[in-house]
C-alpha cells in the first residue's frame, strides 16, 4: 500500500481522492488545499450571480468532512511551499503559519489554473474583480446589492465573460462586453456562429465593444471608466474574464512543461518525474482532433484526468483515450455546442480543412412548435476524417455533439455520416435531418 499526496482539491483533485478512497482501501491519502473549500463548481457561478439558481449550496459536491470520513487526512487553507522530488517530501504552511511536512510514495498535482489579470494603470481601484473562486463570486454578488453599482464592464468575451454579461443584464445593470478580438467565443466557433451570439447579446441589451484593447482604468478610489483603444466605457464595476493560465509555479523548474507552462503528461497522467502525476487545469491533454498534445481547461477533462491518475497511482494501468474539447453554452435562450476544431483553428494548426453547413427546422414542419438548427461539420480534406462540429439552436440539441465527439476520437469520415441510420419521429426530428443533410452536402474530395 502507498502513501499518496494530492495537492489541490477541486474537480481533478476531488475525482482522484474519491477514486483512491473508494477503490483502493488501505492506501494513505493526504490532501493539501490552499482554499477554504473543495469541489466548487465554477461553471455555476454565472447562474448563481444571475439569480438563475437558488444559491451556492448546490455548487459543492464534497468537503473536508466527507473526505475524512472516507479516511483521508485533509489540510485546508494549507499552501504547499516546496516539493523535494528526490526525497519525496512535501512542505506546506497552514493558515496559522505552522509548517507541515509529509513524505509520499506517489504525488498527484492538481493545482489548477489562475485567472489572467494584466497589470494596467488604475488596476488597484476598488470594484475591479476577478471571478474564479467561490469567494470571488460571493464578493460580486454582495457588491451588486449596492445602489452605486449601476453599470458593469466585462473584459473578455470567452465563455465566462459571455455568461457573466448575461448574469449582470439579469440584474438590469448597464452591461458592456469588451474584447480585443473582433467577436465573441472565437476559440470554440467560426464566424457564422459567433455572429449569432453577438446578435443575441445585443438583442438582449448587452453592449458589445469588440476589437478594443483595454489600456487602463480611471476613477476616484472606485473604478469609474475602462480605457480602451476604441474609447472609454463607463463602469461602476469591472470583471476580468480574459482567461486562465496553468498554476505550475510550484514545480515548473523540475517538471517538463508545455509551451504555455502546463505540466506535460502522458496518457497515464505521468509527468517527467517518476511517481509524480499532474491532472486538471495544470496539465496537458492529448487532443484527438489535432493528433497532438494540447491544453484544454475544462471540468470534464479535469475529472477524467483525476480518475486516470488515481488508478495508475494505485497500480492499475489506465490510459486516456484523448479528448475533443466538447463544450456548450446557453445564453438568453440561444444554445451553442461544439467539439473539436473550428475551421479557423484547423487552418492555424496547418490542417487543410473543409466544412459543410446546413440549417433547417429540428422537427417535422407540421409540428406546432419548432425551431431552426444550424450545423457545421469540419473535416480534413485529404483523409476526410471529421475533426470538428458546431451546433446552434433555440432548442436543446446538445446531445448530438456526443456523436461528433466519438466520431473525432475514432477518426470517422464525413462520408460515413451520409447514410447513417438516424431514427425519425415528428416530435424529435425530420426524416432527412440536419446531420444527414450536412454530410450529403459535404464537398467531394
Amino acid at each position: 500500500m502507498s502513501k499518496i499526496i494530492v495537492v489541490g482539491g477541486n474537480h481533478a483533485g476531488t475525482a482522484a481522492i474519491n477514486t483512491i478512497l473508494d477503490n483502493y482501501k488501505g492506501n494513505q491519502v493526504v490532501v493539501f488545499e490552499r482554499n477554504t473549500n473543495v469541489s466548487f463548481l465554477g461553471c455555476g457561478m454565472a447562474l448563481w450571480i444571475g439569480n438563475q439558481i437558488d444559491g451556492s449550496d448546490g455548487l459543492f459536491y464534497s468537503d473536508k468532512q466527507k473526505m475524512e470520513a472516507k479516511g483521508a487526512v485533509v489540510h485546508m487553507e494549507s499552501e504547499v511551499t516546496n516539493i523535494d522530488f528526490d526525497k519525496k517530501i512535501v512542505t506546506a504552511k497552514n493558515a496559522q503559519g505552522q509548517t507541515i511536512t509529509e513524505s509520499y510514495d506517489k504525488l498527484i498535482l492538481a493545482t489548477g489554473s489562475n485567472p489572467i489579470i494584466p497589470d494596467l494603470p488604475g488596476s488597484n481601484l476598488e470594484n475591479i474583480q476577478k471571478v474564479k473562486l467561490f469567494q470571488d463570486a460571493q464578493a460580486v454578488i454582495d457588491k451588486l446589492k449596492m445602489e452605486d453599482i449601476r453599470s458593469v464592464a466585462v473584459i473578455g468575451a470567452g465563455y465566462i465573460g459571455v455568461e457573466l454579461a448575461e448574469a449582470f443584464k439579469r440584474h438590469n445593470k448597464k452591461t458592456t462586453l469588451i474584447d480585443v478580438a473582433e467577436t465573441c467565443l472565437p476559440v470554440y466557433y467560426d464566424g457564422e456562429f459567433t455572429d449569432l451570439m453577438k446578435k443575441n447579446m445585443e438583442d438582449n441589451g448587452v453592449e458589445v465593444k469588440f476589437g478594443a484593447c483595454v489600456q487602463g482604468f480611471e476613477g476616484d478610489k472606485k473604478v469609474q471608466r475602462v480605457l480602451t483603444s476604441r474609447g472609454s466605457v463607463d463602469a461602476d464595476m469591472v470583471i476580468w474574464a480574459v482567461g486562465f493560465r496553468p498554476n505550475t509555479e510550484l514545480a515548473k523548474d523540475r517538471l517538463d512543461c508545455f509551451k504555455n507552462g502546463a505540466y506535460l503528461v502522458n496518457l497515464k497522467q505521468e509527468t517527467s518525474v517518476k511517481d509524480v502525476y499532474a491532472i486538471g487545469d495544470c496539465a496537458t491533454v492529448y487532443d484527438n482532433a489535432l493528433g497532438a498534445v494540447n491544453y484544454i481547461a475544462l471540468a470534464t477533462n479535469a475529472v477524467r484526468s483525476g480518475l486516470i491518475a488515481a488508478h495508475n497511482a494505485c497500480g492499475t494501468s489506465l490510459e486516456s483515450v484523448g479528448v475533443q474539447g466538447s463544450n456548450a453554452i446557453s445564453i438568453f435562450g440561444l444554445n451553442m455546442i461544439s467539439t473539436g476544431l473550428t475551421v479557423n483553428k484547423a487552418k492555424a494548426a496547418g490542417i487543410d480543412a473543409d466544412y459543410t453547413d446546413y440549417e433547417d427546422f429540428q422537427r417535422a414542419l407540421f409540428m406546432r412548435t419548432n425551431e431552426k438548427v444550424k450545423i457545421r461539420i469540419v473535416f480534413e480534406k485529404r483523409s476526410r476524417r471529421i475533426i470538428g462540429a458546431q451546433l446552434a439552436s433555440r432548442l436543446d440539441v446538445s446531445m448530438g455533439i456526443h456523436m461528433f465527439s466519438l466520431a473525432i476520437q475514432e477518426r470517422v469520415t464525413i462520408d460515413k455520416l451520409k447514410l447513417l441510420d438516424i431514427f425519425f419521429l415528428p416530435h424529435f426530428n425530420q426524416p432527412y435531418n440536419y446531420i444527414t443533410m450536412a454530410a450529403l452536402k459535404a464537398p467531394k474530395a
